[in-house]
């Protein structure tokens, strides 16, 4: 470009094609910026233009000595904050565009350019890479382990110390049965050192504390994923069913036995031809007056109990869910104690066992099939804390509905659904820290001529490690949120803490089987190696997204629980009502959705906690208000209830996702409020900034269709993602690190810090 005067728009034509692609909003941007440049004569402004024809892009060489001529021209890299500094460092020194400043501050908004990554654009290759080479900790590591394990940091502790022990090596015999003994064993050493027992009453041998058994399931996670499910099923479904279900008389029982692992036991739920749907079992459970008993049934073949962990070696007794009946009418489903083994190990008559053999994962545990052909059960062994049978042989119970006793029965075992997503957790953050301490210190390619550089400090792998990491950490707050929900609830918040644990499971068991995907491939053939166990947890985890319920139908359970707040506003609600319901509930959003709110692009506004809240509580609103305004049409026109929510069923999953983003989003920012220490605060509230708007560039689609935001605003989100990823790397191995995960337990080679 011989014109002096036109050397200042180099870096703009660099960084409008940089990418190879400029788009017609982009040229229509810029066309009307050097239109509007009064110091320009009509050829050099089309001089300029014909640098920014879309039909006629820049040569290679081209772009590479618009790059070289910036590089030379930059003195002071520290000086650099905007396109406008550059310019003016490229600029002749007779050449004076500081008027022209506004102009050139209203072009990088409007295309959506972020300084910090102008610098870095400009930078050469080996400053670039090297510059952000260095793994530091900015922040007192300590502090945030602190804060993620809060006050059950003392369980949290004991529980690390235990698995970190010689006997808790990790078995490696592919024999199924030497694994499955293997994690018997390490259950009995748990049960020994009474934390089996943590949520039992402390009159029946327990430790009387939920909170604590929730955090010893998460941080068993740690190690193997097996035992954290042969854990589960004993001394959780097994043990807390009895507790949940029963009464005094089944406490003193069992209880104690249970939590010492004397009396293995199951859960019987599931059969072959009823996962989900708990209401259409078909084993039943026939009174017996005559002699005070039940005979426990299975009808046919897909009525037997399957994937039933316990069952195929060690169980002697489960808890069956069967249909009560008393003179042939059925009351429903209700719960009783079986025993279906000896103590001895020998199955019991009218009792058989299968084995469902080699899984795809977590087969330490013993999962196996049971059929029950006319079992008969005293009387007492059915877990009557809502229904029972009198002494005239007649079906009582405190609850006259039969729905709402229903649904309060399943109620009572919604911790199974806080126990599976803080266990997901754990195994996110074991496999986030493998990926990232590997990618910190494996070196591949570099600048020419210079040394190889970690792979980690490439923008894509950042991208790939860095929004899951931030992803985790919010997901953790969430989940302790949930956990403080349910344990301080009451009767009136019940359904909604229900539909919230429904979908916190779905949220982190899918987050977690993603994640777990691309640290697998992060880390390549390293990866892949069964030695460096990020083949276990994802295969182990894979099971996490469908049982305690298919995330996809506990997505429409959360769905129809958010829509509940409508039903009673069905009939008289028109869709100016609906409609209205929206800006009731987000009223900024009239004032967003202008078109200055819609392109605006600086970093104060698009890293505000208050405008990423905002966003995802419009998308929130809208997609419920949608979801609700069309099943009315569709009733109004004339279809079943179920038959509209069968239409809409995809938009229903919309509606839960929407709710739990916006959960865990609040929870995040909730939880940093509360950080004194400073160092902490600052890296959390990247992370919580990062998360944020990873979520609205995801949703980016929506937000487009919907008018909340224009191209120039979510390219300019899509720029600071990458910012805030390069920003953080630093921190990542100090960030993984704060998880505290023994070494023992991650015991991954090439995660050795």
């Amino acid at each position: 470009m011989k014109n002096t005067k036109l050397q200042a728009f180099i870096p703009l034509f660099y960084l409008v094609w940089s990418d190879d692609l400029l788009t017609q909003k982009e040229f229509a941007t810029i066309q009307q910026f050097i239109n509007n440049l009064v110091w320009l004569s009509p050829e050099e402004k089309q001089q300029l233009l014909s640098k920014v024809d879309i039909s006629n892009p820049p040569s290679r060489n081209e772009l590479t000595q618009w790059k070289s001529d910036i590089e030379k021209s930059i003195q002071d890299k520290a000086s650099i904050k905007s396109i406008f500094d550059i310019a003016e460092a490229l600029s002749e020194k007779d050449v004076d565009i500081s008027t022209v400043k506004p102009e050139f501050i209203k072009l990088e908004n409007d295309l959506g350019i972020l300084g910090e990554e102008v610098i870095q654009n400009f930078k050469t290759k080996a400053d670039s890479f090297t510059a952000n080479s260095q793994t530091t900790s900015n922040f007192d590591i300590q502090k945030i382990t602190d804060l993620l394990d809060g006050k059950e940091a003392a369980i949290i502790k004991k529980v690390k110390s235990v698995i970190s022990r010689p006997e808790f090596t990790y078995e490696t015999s592919t024999d199924i049965n030497v694994y499955r003994q293997t994690v018997y064993n390490w259950c009995k050493i748990l049960a020994e050192e009474n934390l089996g027992n943590m949520a039992y009453p402390k009159e029946y041998g327990g430790g009387g504390n939920v909170e604590d058994y929730f955090a010893i399931m998460e941080t068993l996670s740690y190690h193997d994923l097996s035992l954290v499910i042969k854990f589960g099923v004993q001394f959780g479904l097994w043990g807390m069913s009895v507790q949940s279900l029963g009464t005094e008389k089944h406490y003193a029982k069992y209880l104690k036995d249970i939590g010492s692992l004397k009396i293995p036991g199951c859960f019987a739920m599931t059969e072959t031809h009823h996962g989900s749907n708990v209401k259409g079992l078909e084993t039943t459970a026939t009174y017996n007056h005559n002699d005070q008993t039940f005979t426990i049934h299975t009808p046919n073949k897909n009525a037997q109990k399957e994937y039933i962990g316990n069952a195929a070696v060690h169980g002697q007794m489960a808890t069956v869910f069967a249909k009560l009946i008393i003179d042939d009418h059925d009351y429903g489903v209700n719960a009783f104690v079986v025993p279906f083994r000896d103590t001895n190990g020998t199955v019991l008559n009218g009792v058989t066992i299968g084995d469902c053999g080699h899984k795809m994962g977590l087969n330490g545990v013993d999962n196996g099939t049971i059929s029950f052909d006319n079992v008969v059960i005293p009387k007492e062994n059915m877990l009557d804390r809502f229904a029972s049978v009198n002494d005239n042989g007649e079906f009582e119970s405190p609850i006259p509905s039969d729905n709402r006793r229903f649904f309060t029965m399943l109620g009572t075992l919604v911790g199974g659904r806080i126990g599976i997503p803080r266990s997901a957790l754990a195994a996110a953050k074991s496999g986030l820290t493998i990926a990232i301490r590997y990618s910190d210190q494996r070196r591949q390619f570099g600048p020419e001529g210079g040394s190889e550089v970690p792979i980690l400090n490439y923008r894509m792998h950042q991208r790939r490690l860095i929004p899951p990491l931030a992803k985790t950490y919010a997901v953790h707050f969430a989940l302790q949120y949930l956990t403080n929900r349910f344990l301080n609830k009451t009767e009136d918040e019940m359904q909604e803490i229900e539909a919230l644990a429904a979908g916190m499971k779905s949220y982190s068991t899918w987050s977690t089987r993603d994640i777990l995907q691309e640290c697998r491939e992060a880390c390549g053939g390293k990866g892949y190696l069964s030695e460096n166990r990020i083949d276990a947890l994802k295969n182990d985890t894979e099971i996490y997204t469908t049982f305690e319920g298919d995330n996809t139908v506990l997505m429409q359970l959360v769905a129809k629980n958010r829509l509940s707040e409508f039903r009673k506003a069905f009939g008289e609600m028109g869709s100016l009502g609906i409609i209205n319901y929206v800006y009731e509930n987000a009223k900024v959003a009239i004032t967003e959705k202008n078109p200055i709110a819609t392109r605006r692009t600086d970093d104060e506004h698009l890293l505000d906690d208050q405008f990423h809240l905002q966003a995802f509580i419009h998308r929130e609103k809208t997609i419920l208000a949608s979801a609700a305004q069309r099943i009315k049409k569709l009733v109004d026109g004339g279809l079943e209830p179920y038959d509209a929510f069968n239409v809409v069923q995809h938009q229903m999953i919309d509606v839960a996702q929407a709710y739990l983003e916006r959960v865990v989003l609040e929870q995040f920012q909730a939880a940093i409020k509360t950080v004194e220490d400073e160092k902490s605060k600052e890296i959390l509230t990247k992370l919580n900034q990062l998360y944020a708007l990873s979520q609205l560039e995801k949703n980016k689609g929506w937000y487009l269709e919907d008018g909340y935001m224009e191209a120039v605003k979510t390219k300019a989100i899509r720029k600071i993602v990458n910012q805030l990823c390069w920003d953080i790397r630093p921190d990542a191995v100090a960030l993984v690190n704060a998880f505290d995960i023994p070494e023992s337990c991650l015991a991954a080679p090439i995660a050795v810090n």
